[in-house]
Formats: structure tokens, sequence, C-alpha cells
């Protein structure tokens, strides 16, 4: 589910800056709109070095952000327990709120 949804922020990035018009689907349009998709491509760069510098903090990312998964889907995904999730996740957030600079600290959730 990353890829496509990363793939369709390049592709409306590029056709914003290239004039270019094409008639998309409605799902795919659903799936990442213009205004968001440079912060989806910097969420995708600062999830590949999230992955080389701890992959299993990552892949909680991927699991619950793209995937949806609950933290109890995720810990049964990765054969660990939810508190581990839990942790995870929330080092991987504030991992996250620090390397792409939003200034703000994420919600405990």
């Amino acid at each position: 589910m990353r890829s496509v949804i990363i793939d369709n922020a390049r592709r409306a990035h590029a056709r914003r800056h290239s004039g270019e018009c094409r008639r998309v689907e409605y799902n795919e349009a659903a799936l990442v709109s213009a205004e968001h998709c440079n912060e989806l491509l910097a969420l995708d760069a600062a999830l590949h070095r999230l992955e080389a510098y701890d992959s299993r903090l990552a892949a909680t990312v991927i699991c619950r952000f793209f995937g949806g998964l609950t933290v109890e889907e995720t810990a049964e995904a990765a054969a660990c327990s939810p508190a581990t999730v839990k942790r995870d996740w929330q080092l991987a957030r504030n991992w996250l709120f620090r390397e792409l600079g939003t200034g703000c600290a994420p919600d405990a959730k």
C-alpha cells in the first residue's frame, strides 16, 4: 500500500509541475491529493532513513500508518507484544517528527 500511495504522490507532483492533464479514476484520485503529495514524498524519504536506522520501527510505521492496522494487529503481524508496538510506534513517530522538522511533538495515541 505504501508504494501505491507514494507512486500516486509522485505522479500528482509531476502533473502539477508539468502542466499536463490526464483523466484519473476516482479511487486513484482519493489516494493522494495534490496538496499532500509533497508531505507524502518527504515521509517516504524519512521512512527510508528510519529503515536504515531501525527496520523494526519502520515496519511499525508502515503497518500502522499505511496499513491501518491496530496496535494488536501490528503486534500479531510482528510476533511481539502490544506494549512493544506501542513503544516502537511512539519512538518512530518522535523520530519522524524530528526528522521531518514539523516543529511540534506528536500526540500520544
